[in-house]
């Protein structure tokens, strides 16, 4: 019994190596660009930090990582029914020795927007950061007690 062997359709002088290199890695940066916490959608690079959403019968609980960040270049806010966290990590580095100096400066910016449900509302909210944890707490509005229509 014989076995058949697939032959390309090209033929061996115009396959090109290089071309299924480029082929695999553009394959590659699809998947990776697809769960990517790198977000270039405002023209530099903002870190989207991962969240934990925890809903409870009265209040809704939003837990994130922000390390290294202090509570005075954290932004929260409430807009169309979501929570956006802002924060900007600032670093400065000065090295000097005999003949030179070097100074260098990074920017680390840090964006997120988590939808919530509705009836969500920031009267009463609390936002807390301890170890480089953020803890938003956004309490529930309390909806209106079901009412019947009667039919006449």
């Amino acid at each position: 019994m014989t076995m058949q062997v697939k032959r390309p359709s090209y033929d061996a002088c115009t396959w090109n190596p290089f071309d299924e290199i480029r082929r695999m890695q553009e394959y590659m940066e699809q998947i990776f660009s697809s769960f990517s916490m790198l977000d270039n959608r405002f023209g530099s690079e903002v870190l989207s930090p991962f969240a934990d959403v925890v809903e409870e019968a009265d209040k809704v609980i939003v837990t994130t990582d922000l390390p290294g960040i202090d509570r005075e270049n954290i932004e929260l806010s409430l807009r169309d029914n979501s929570l956006i966290i802002n924060a900007v990590k600032g670093k400065e580095e000065e090295t000097k020795k005999e003949g030179y100096i070097k100074k260098e400066r990074g920017l680390m910016r840090y964006c997120r927007g988590i939808p919530l449900m509705s009836g969500v509302t920031e009267n009463g909210a609390s936002a807390q950061l301890k170890n480089g944890v953020l803890t938003v707490i956004l309490p529930k509005v309390s909806q209106l007690a079901e009412r019947k229509i009667m039919i006449e």
